[in-house]
């Protein structure tokens, strides 16, 4: 990959050549309500990201469950847009998905015309991947499956947590931390390669 660091401390990338045309790819990020999906946009976008933050009211009480999460003030109620290029030709255009199941019906929409998608895990909330997880398996859609490791922490191993959302070997299972920019795009990169990989030559 062609980057040059920005005084910003942000990757930029080396600027396209005259007539050199651009090939915007888009990226879905979702999970379970507080595994991180807003703060993954943010650390590794190259503009300010755009999200639809909102503030949790006793409203939510009985609506959204925030056991392990206790913490998080705000919920994503449409979706979280970052962008970030990945070369000097492909830039990803990322779209974080909201996390509650009421939701559910924006999905759609917003997944549509992508190439993939990262499942970010949270180890002590798991089950809220299986949603997202049946969702891409069933639209045949490449996705990866990223555990968010808070704070360094590590509870469980990559075997067990493909264990746990019966995801088969194809897909890769990987670590990373949602605040270090560096940890994403490591993500974002093996995203692409297995979504290259799943497409027919054909295609290509």
């Amino acid at each position: 990959m062609d980057f040059a660091e920005s005084r910003s401390g942000r990757a930029t990338p080396t600027p396209p050549q005259r007539g050199q045309k651009l090939t915007p790819v888009k990226i879905v990020i979702a999970g379970g309500f507080g595994a991180g999906k807003t703060t993954l946009v943010g650390s590794v976008s190259e503009i300010t990201p755009l999200t639809t933050e909102a503030k949790l009211t006793t409203a939510s009480i009985g609506v959204d469950d925030t056991a392990g999460v206790q913490a998080k003030t705000t919920t994503t109620v449409a979706m979280d847009f970052g962008r970030i290029p990945l070369d000097r030709d492909l830039i990803l255009y990322l779209f974080g998905t909201p996390g509650q199941d009421r939701f559910w019906f924006m999905w759609d929409d917003l997944v549509k015309g992508a190439i993939g998608a990262v499942v970010l895990a949270d180890t002590r909330r798991l089950a809220d991947c299986f949603a997202a997880v049946d969702y891409f398996e069933q639209r045949e859609l490449p996705f990866v499956v990223a555990v968010n490791c808070f704070d360094g922490i590590r509870s469980h191993s990559q075997a067990d947590v493909r264990e746990a959302l019966v995801v088969g070997g194809g897909t890769p299972i990987l670590l990373c931390d949602a605040r270090v920019r560096d940890s994403v795009k490591a993500i974002l990169i093996e995203l692409v390669q297995h979504a290259l990989a799943r497409t027919p030559a054909s295609a290509v």
